[in-house]
């Protein structure tokens, strides 16, 4: 449980809070080099590949020993200057896949947008609908318990 929760803290600041400011430095030079931004810009986007896909690997591979250092060991690999980690794997390898399937995933993406909006949408609508059914409903108390005579006085 120790070793898990110290992992976890050393994964957050040599995966995440190290590097983050690592980028900071590096976007306020007043003449940041290029290498240095697509070196961060690839990082960040491997990161948030393997952020995304960290929840199915922790399903299949958690019970591996030492997995949770393995990730720990990826993410330093991937950011540590002297490796070259991110440049070699978004080029090597994320970088071919996603050309190979751009087409493919802006088309899924659109799809996605397109019935994420639909859903929205209708979503909306039926709140709308049923907001104004609860309001007519609260009129139709209000107006039933304030019946008026033809004098205009109030009728209990």
């Amino acid at each position: 449980m120790a070793v898990s929760f110290i992992t976890r803290l050393l994964m957050l600041v040599l995966g995440y809070a190290y590097p983050a400011y690592d980028c900071y430095k590096t976007l306020e030079l007043n003449t940041p080099q290029m290498e240095q931004l697509r070196f961060w810009c690839q990082y960040w986007i491997l990161l948030a590949f393997l952020t995304a896909l960290e929840r199915l690997a922790d399903c299949a591979l958690s019970w591996l020993p030492m997995y949770g250092e393995a990730k720990l060991a990826l993410v330093v690999y991937l950011w540590h200057p002297s490796t070259t980690g991110a440049g070699r794997v978004y080029g090597d390898f994320l970088r071919p896949f996603l050309a190979a399937h751009e087409a493919d995933i802006d088309r899924g993406l659109l799809e996605l947008r397109a019935r994420a909006a639909d859903a929205t949408a209708s979503r909306l609508q039926a709140a709308v609908a049923l907001g104004r059914a609860g309001l007519l409903d609260a009129v139709r108390r209000v107006s039933s318990r304030l019946q008026l005579s033809p004098d205009g006085q109030q009728v209990q």
